[in-house]
């Protein structure tokens, strides 16, 4: 039952932001955006009621198969955010250009960017997909080139998700710490339920597709055979893998659980997998903000200077001494003092390996 004391978002984002400039309009931008993930939400719960599952002909600019939902959630994304007066434009792993702001619409001074359903390809077996934005000051009123896009993430102004799930929860930042609420369907807002949330500096648990094992570069086939080694391996402790496909669901067990997410580089992707806009930056954001580390494995994630507005990258995030695990193994290899990696099954494969050597 809601009672006056419980803090919606609206109340956190006033309080949160009264002291910043701008504060006001940032507080309402990320209101509409709170009002198309509950849009998002209450679709994305009817799956194959109302004919959202199964894949289009159609493909996105990245080459994927788009999902019903996929378009969907895009619209309701832009519509709930385009007549506010309150963004420049906006980009969507969806459209290969960023979205103009119609002209009948007033602009405002931020950027938003965002992938409105990550994990999209979980949807027709009902796992938990998510929604990912970023926010940037664009700091004028008027039309953004793609270039004003492509600031480097630590000047993101706020970023979050949504994850649907049993329970719909945002988690949210504006550069003071990493918020978690709670979307209360009988009065249709969402409550603060996680203030404050921190990743633990330890953890016993990792993230990653273990499928693409064959392809890591070696420093990343060390960290995880490390991991499975065990109790009886250099760790001395038992590690557990979790990978669930879906960014937003990996990334919340970890800012809930803790833990390390990894999407590497690799012979198949060797620029990464992920996009650094709209999904690398605003989780390296929150993690930190929460106090883990993100990284590409061979830097700061929140320092990389996007080249693109696609752009792809390899992403390590979440506990900050197994960040900095990873990045010093990157290192050792780089220089070439890295402890010899040997896979009785890959050792004759590895062509990072080869490269690196010759």
């Amino acid at each position: 039952m809601f009672t006056p004391r419980r803090t919606t978002v609206s109340k956190f984002l006033i309080e949160q932001l009264k002291n910043s400039p701008d504060g006001q309009a940032l507080a309402a931008l990320l209101i509409d955006v709170t009002a198309a993930i509950k849009a998002i939400s209450a679709v994305a719960t009817k799956g194959a009621l109302e004919g959202n599952v199964g894949s289009l002909t159609t493909t996105n600019v990245q080459g994927e198969v788009q999902k019903p939902l996929d378009v969907l959630t895009h619209e309701i994304m832009l519509h709930h955010n385009e007549w506010s007066g309150l963004i420049a434009g906006m980009a969507s792993e969806e459209l290969e250009q960023p979205y103009d702001i119609p002209a009948e619409y007033q602009r405002g001074r931020y950027l938003l960017m965002f992938d409105p359903l990550d994990g999209s390809s979980n949807i027709d077996f009902n796992v938990a997909v998510g929604t990912i934005f970023s926010v940037l000051d664009h700091g004028k009123d008027s039309v953004p080139a793609e270039a004003d896009y492509l600031q480097p993430g630590r000047r993101q102004v706020a970023a979050g998700y949504a994850i649907y799930g049993p329970a719909t929860v945002m988690v949210l930042t504006v550069g003071q710490g990493a918020h978690g609420f709670t979307l209360d369907r009988e009065i249709g807002n969402f409550i603060l339920t996680h203030p404050n949330l921190r990743v633990p500096e330890e953890t016993d648990q990792f993230a990653i597709n273990a499928s693409n094992e064959r392809f890591w570069e070696p420093p990343m086939q060390r960290y995880v055979e490390e991991c499975k080694a065990g109790k009886s391996g250099p760790r001395e402790r038992d590690f557990n893998m979790r990978w669930i496909a879906s960014m937003v669901a990996d990334v919340h067990r970890i800012l809930i659980r803790g833990g390390v997410f990894s999407y590497p580089r690799d012979e198949k992707n060797k620029n990464g997998r992920l996009r650094l806009m709209y999904e690398a930056n605003p989780m390296a954001l929150l993690i930190e903000q929460a106090g883990g580390a993100a990284s590409t494995g061979r830097g700061r994630l929140l320092d990389e200077q996007p080249q693109a507005l696609h752009q792809r990258v390899p992403v390590v995030l979440g506990s900050k001494s197994e960040v900095e695990r990873i990045e010093q193994y990157h290192r050792e290899f780089d220089a070439g003092t890295d402890k010899p990696f040997v896979s009785p099954l890959f050792n004759e494969r590895s062509l990072f390996r080869k490269e690196a050597r010759a």
